[in-house]
């Protein structure tokens, strides 16, 4: 089975050649080495690239552990691209297994026949490192786990329970290997707690594991409601937790936003064009390992589809925050303020999207209450409701456009309907 993975591969096609170390990053086990040495080979190949051109090397089989010598493994590489009449592309994949990489990496890039690319799975990798490993000549492509297309794209002769599946069990490609809920289930809880949290613990001196536990479950449980770390703080307190500080939550939400787990989105006031400090909200990487971290128990699906469409937004490089728009009214005489909220502001250079995301499609004055935030605004920027509903396309006499979320999903220009 091969999933197409074209908005990833496009963008290393894109930076073929272009001076810089091309550093795949993302949530470890959302297909970066698939897409590095199957895939972006594949389409070296398809090329015409000469096979003794492309020097793949897979740091973490145990055949190749005598090159996670820095030494040892810069002078292979030389040895093998010795020809500098040809062009020779070096695919690398779980870097950090090389104490020192860096000077490794840095000393490829100064040989022009030489076009690297990189992939890492563990701290070295993690998302603000990526700014300083290789001193600004890193070009990053992050890689996300499957968006529902990529899903959809394992059952060739369709399938009306993908959705229902995908909402469940999340996107993480190994999980299309799984025969059953009960494999796939353990899958995604064996991930979260032996990959993911051992990397965090690895990486970091964890004083209070008990407590990053609590607020991973908070984050879990409350994905798409605002939070901040005093609000996490003071719930941990009340519940026996009375060392835990306001400073140390903060420290414990960088470390989970820095692994990918989560993704943290802030509150910008439209009239005000600002952004506002706190509160802000944490939606999950991949929904099915935050059912998983939960054991299935709380499945909203309005918070879960309003997750997928945060992530879908963020594989397609957006910009994404959530809008707050004031709004002042008069009643009974008494004017009265509020603070209405659009579920997501979206930016890309000089385009922007409002979009709000309704798990049915609303109705009368429950319609009119979703859309009211916009209708708050007054600039000329397109306006979507996505809904759970499968609709038709189609735009009320405020020129709002309400979407089916699939069509939104497998569309990947729906926002330009």
């Amino acid at each position: 089975m091969e999933i197409k993975r074209d908005r990833y591969l496009k963008k290393l096609i894109d930076r073929k050649w272009n001076g810089s170390v091309k550093v795949i990053t993302g949530i470890r086990r959302c297909g970066k080495s698939y897409l590095l040495f199957k895939l972006f080979r594949d389409h070296l190949l398809s090329e015409g690239v000469d096979p003794d051109c492309i020097i793949t090397i897979a740091l973490d089989d145990k055949e190749n552990e005598h090159l996670r010598d820095p030494d040892t493994l810069y002078s292979r590489v030389i040895e093998l691209t010795g020809d500098r009449s040809k062009k020779y592309y070096i695919l690398l994949d779980e870097i950090q297994y090389v104490k020192g990489f860096e000077d490794v990496i840095n000393g490829f890039r100064h040989r022009p026949h030489l076009d690297t690319y990189v992939t890492g799975s563990n701290s070295k990798f993690l998302s603000t490192d990526i700014l300083t490993e290789f001193r600004g000549r890193g070009d990053e492509v992050r890689v996300h786990p499957l968006s529902y297309s990529e899903f959809v794209s394992a059952f060739p002769e369709g399938d009306r329970e993908t959705w229902d599946l995908y909402l469940r069990f999340g996107g993480m490609p190994e999980l299309l290997t799984k025969k059953n809920d009960k494999q796939r289930s353990g899958y995604l809880k064996n991930l979260f707690k032996k990959v993911y949290l051992k990397d965090i613990f690895e990486r970091n001196e964890i004083k209070l594991a008990d407590e990053l536990d609590m607020i991973i479950n908070t984050l879990c449980s409350s994905v798409g409601s605002l939070t901040n770390p005093a609000k996490i703080s003071n719930t941990l307190r009340t519940s026996g937790h009375k060392s835990i500080t306001d400073n140390t939550v903060n420290k414990y939400l960088e470390l989970l936003e820095e692994s990918f787990l989560f993704e943290k989105a802030e509150r910008y006031d439209v009239k005000g064009r600002k952004y506002l400090d706190t509160p802000y909200k944490y939606y999950a990487a991949d929904v099915g390992l935050r059912n998983a971290r939960l054991n299935f128990r709380q499945q909203e699906a309005t918070h879960l589809m309003e997750n997928v469409v945060y992530n879908e937004l963020r594989s397609r490089e957006y910009s994404v925050d959530v809008g707050i728009v004031e709004s002042r009214t008069m009643k009974d005489g008494v004017s009265e303020y509020k603070q209405l909220e659009i579920d997501f502001i979206v930016n890309e250079m000089d385009s922007r999207y409002y979009i709000q995301v309704a798990y049915v499609s609303p109705e009368g004055e429950k319609r009119e209450q979703e859309l009211r935030p916009f209708l708050k605004v007054k600039d000329s920027f397109k306006k979507i409701l996505i809904v759970g509903d499968d609709v038709h396309p189609w735009k009320d006499d405020n020129g709002i456009l309400t979407m089916g979320l699939k069509r939104f999903l497998l569309d990947e220009n729906s926002l330009d309907i």
